[in-house]
């Protein structure tokens, strides 16, 4: 279990986190298209999981944003953005920020996904929902870079996720 915090106020997670060197576990999640998605169908290429709460925060948009936009010049690089949000609220959001060829997938089918990462919260008024996370996987499908955000409403470290590719 990790301890992270709601505007300060303790909230446990479902364990730790992927740390730099593990295998990143494939995963079954959902597209905008409700289509079922897998990591293994991005093998080869450099995987940036931008995981959050929900799109429909301020912090979690703007997360969406700025990796996908930090994101786009570089090569054989996807951003996935992984919430429990509907497939609808997701393709909404996109369509309503103007984003186009964002990758967003929910978790709303099954807990596959956060019970192989270990983001699930376990407690505080977001328990149910996955903490702030972002794990950087290379083409080997090896962790390089992971970060759980210590305050839910902070911003992750995209320059620390970023150059870990370089």
């Amino acid at each position: 279990m990790s301890e992270i915090t709601l505007k300060g106020n303790p909230v446990s997670t479902a364990g730790e986190i992927l740390q730099t060197g593990d295998r990143a576990p494939d995963f079954k999640l959902t597209d905008s298209n409700m289509a079922d998605r897998h990591l293994s169908d991005f093998q080869g290429k450099r995987v940036v999981l931008n995981i959050f709460p929900s799109i429909d925060t301020s912090t979690c948009a703007t997360s969406v944003r700025k990796f996908n936009e930090k994101a786009a010049g570089l090569d054989n690089t996807i951003v996935l953005n992984i919430s429990r949000d509907l497939p609808f609220a997701q393709k909404r959001f996109c369509a309503a920020e103007g984003l186009e060829g964002v990758e967003t997938l929910s978790e709303f089918k099954d807990h596959d996904f956060s019970d192989k990462y270990k983001v699930l919260m376990t407690s505080g008024p977001l328990a149910g929902l996955m903490s702030r996370v972002v794990v950087v996987v290379a083409e080997n499908g090896h962790v390089i870079h992971s970060e759980q955000v210590p305050e839910i409403v902070d911003e992750p470290n995209y320059e620390a996720a970023l150059n870990s590719l370089k």
